[in-house]
């Protein structure tokens, strides 16, 4: 396996982009504050935007993560991507140093699944983050089974446990696996507004009515007004602090999507 960042093979970008979109619906991929930001996301930390290589060049993985200033604090969190996106560029622009690494997203292509990829993915993230300095590293987690529970809150899904007392979340146990700690909820994590007609494009259903709406891989309902022609989608997340990476770490086959998006 070789890793690879996206700036030193720009020939694999269309190969990299199709390996994540097909892990992720295609309303995440219209949220503002990400078109707003992405962009200079890859001129300032491009260092933190990986490809794992197969012997043969294909691309099997990707990950990418923002560092930002946080003073290790609950109450100091970024209240998701959006805000993590915001701080990591606006803080990288007014000069402020930055002492946290956060995942935004990793992704294994369909073909390679339960390899470790995503561990090992997120793992090089880590040793990148620690190499220059930084001193903590964490995630705003897009929990894999949490659209099967769009009602219910994050804060509560979060305790929700198995026997052997690690998350129902096969994305969240990876985490954890990792030695990563669950600090609380990302309370607005990404918020995508669209016209009633854009939101039935993008899920290939029709909203006749006002109401909240289940939609198939929201992790929360979406609320559509027909007569304002809106529909906007908030989207709560779940943060989790990971431990120093070392190499005695086990290696997780619980592969799973973060989002961290996207």
């Amino acid at each position: 396996m070789q890793i690879v960042t996206r700036g030193d093979r720009p020939d694999l970008e269309a190969e990299a982009s199709e390996t994540f979109r097909e892990r992720w619906p295609e309303f995440i991929f219209h949220d503002a504050v990400s078109r707003k930001y992405i962009e200079r996301v890859g001129q300032y930390f491009g260092r933190f935007d990986i490809m794992a290589l197969d012997d043969d060049g294909r691309v099997m993985a990707g990950g990418w993560g923002v560092p930002f200033a946080w003073d290790g604090t609950v109450e100091d969190l970024p209240t998701g991507y959006d805000d993590a996106l915001t701080r990591a560029v606006e803080g990288h622009e007014a000069g402020v140093t930055p002492t946290t690494l956060s995942f935004m997203a990793a992704a294994v292509g369909s073909a390679f699944d339960r390899r470790g990829l995503a561990t090992e993915v997120l793992r090089e993230l880590s040793l990148r983050a620690y190499g220059e300095g930084l001193s903590h590293v964490i995630a705003p987690l897009r929990p894999t089974w949490k659209h099967r529970y769009p009602d219910v809150p994050m804060a509560e899904y979060a305790t929700w446990a198995r026997a052997d007392g690690l998350s129902i979340d096969p994305w969240v146990r990876t985490h954890q696996r990792m030695g990563a700690r669950i600090l609380g909820p990302a309370p607005a994590s990404m918020v995508i507004a669209g016209t009633v007609a854009e939101w039935q494009e993008w899920t290939g259903m029709v909203f006749p009515v006002t109401r909240d709406y289940i939609v198939p891989e929201a992790l929360n309902l979406v609320h559509v007004d027909v007569h304002q022609d809106r529909g906007v989608y908030v989207e709560e997340n779940l943060w989790v602090l990971h431990a120093p990476w070392t190499k005695a770490a086990p290696r997780s086959l619980d592969e799973g999507c973060s989002t961290l998006l996207r």
